[in-house]
């Protein structure tokens, strides 16, 4: 299949017009210009080539921290209501996702990891423990009475009742046995993020030092910055083994602190994350994240009778959207080249390489085949980066929603 468009969109720059060629669920071609032709009597037009017109074709988005969305999630235990939960994500262009646990009892937190695992790697990538080895001074939106400090018996079951399938665990370093726990994670090929923590500079230096190589939404449930202790944000923010989530929701963070990180820590390391629950791509209402009861009013959700953040009702589209048209001339105007090239960095590329997944975060020659189309709706202005379409490991969405 050939696949054309006024604008692809590679993390190195936008070819205008460009194609892809794609042969089963791989990449094998990326171009500039007029495509060849399709040699005679190699089939018809019409089943080789699609031409998607004026829209923009990016890479298929990388989502490493999501609990949920449409309405199910991960953190329930429920296959029907995590798979609902990956089929909205994928119609908004996420087409490799993690799954996000909350913190949850022992018996519970292996009966959710169990359930994730099933579902490795047809419909996830891999599963993220966020919890329960957090701080309880930085909890947030986790279930306090459930956190406790890693021990290596917990760790040991855990591993094995992923089978392989943990991809990474967010632990607070400064809690009792904290570094060994990394230590053992990564040992295990386990990529170890620090958040939801209280600790002082020197500690997370220590965790980086022996393992850590991501931050969870960082500057979110964290120590803040202080000038006689900066803290972990500081440590993690300035250190170049260490990939940093952002929530680019505008509510996480001022969009000024946004623009900052990437500007400190460049296109490499920043990585923009949903951190979304059930709410996400649903109406405002009642809702849960794991063991709380989340309310969800003009799209921001917070613990029920409670100021405190529960995770977002963010897409990745939106995100994308949100900094590919930073700076934009006014509604509908085109987005800048280098600002598209940014968003694609942000919201595939970067994210696969702090998971070191193979495969995915670009369109590129031996790939897999993972594109999100964006234009405008009918009668709109294509700059509006609305998702039109979506190509999953080869197939157009409708298709491979199909197969799950």
């Amino acid at each position: 299949m050939l696949v054309t468009a006024a604008r692809v969109v590679t993390s190195a720059r936008v070819l205008s017009p460009g194609w892809i060629e794609i042969a089963g669920d791989r990449i094998v071609a990326v171009g500039e210009g007029e495509p060849a032709p399709v040699p005679a009597g190699a089939g018809s037009d019409a089943s080789l080539r699609r031409d998607l017109g004026d829209v923009v074709l990016v890479p298929g988005f990388v989502d490493i921290h999501v609990h949920g969305g449409g309405g199910g999630g991960y953190t329930d235990g429920l296959r029907a209501s995590a798979l609902t939960a990956r089929a909205a994500h994928l119609a908004h262009g996420t087409t490799t996702s993690m799954a996000s646990l909350v913190t949850a009892s022992p018996e519970g937190l292996l009966r959710g990891v169990g359930m994730l695992a099933e579902l490795a790697p047809e419909h996830i990538r891999g599963i993220h423990l966020e919890g329960p080895w957090l701080s309880p001074a930085r909890a947030g939106a986790h279930d306090t009475t459930q956190l406790r400090a890693p021990e290596a018996a917990e760790i040991d079951r855990v591993i094995e009742a992923a089978g392989g399938a943990l991809a990474m665990v967010t632990l607070a370093p400064e809690l009792p046995g904290a570094l060994d726990a990394v230590r053992r994670f990564v040992a295990a090929g386990v990529r170890v993020a620090v958040g939801h923590t209280d600790a002082d500079y020197d500690t997370t230096r220590r965790a980086i030092d022996a393992g850590a190589t991501v931050a969870t939404h960082l500057c979110n449930a964290m120590r803040p910055l202080h000038h006689r202790e900066p803290g972990p944000s500081l440590a993690l923010l300035e250190d170049p083994r260490v990939f940093l989530e952002v929530i680019a929701d505008g509510t996480h963070l001022h969009p000024a602190l946004t623009t900052g990180i990437e500007a400190a820590a460049g296109p490499e390391r920043t990585l923009y994350v949903t951190d979304a629950m059930d709410a996400a791509a649903c109406a405002d209402g009642e809702y849960r994240l794991g063991a709380l009861d989340v309310t969800v009013a003009n799209g921001v959700a917070r613990l029920t009778g409670k100021d405190t953040i529960a995770g977002s009702t963010a897409t990745m589209d939106a995100l994308f959207r949100g900094r590919a048209l930073r700076g934009a001339e006014g509604p509908g105007a085109a987005p800048d080249p280098a600002a598209l090239v940014a968003a694609a960095r942000l919201t595939a590329t970067a994210p696969a390489r702090a998971m070191g997944w193979d495969g995915v975060g670009d369109l590129a020659p031996g790939l897999i085949a993972d594109a999100v189309v964006l234009g405008g709706a009918p009668g709109r202005a294509a700059g509006e980066l609305a998702v039109l379409d979506v190509l999953h490991r080869g197939r157009w969405l409708p298709e491979s929603q199909a197969e799950g």
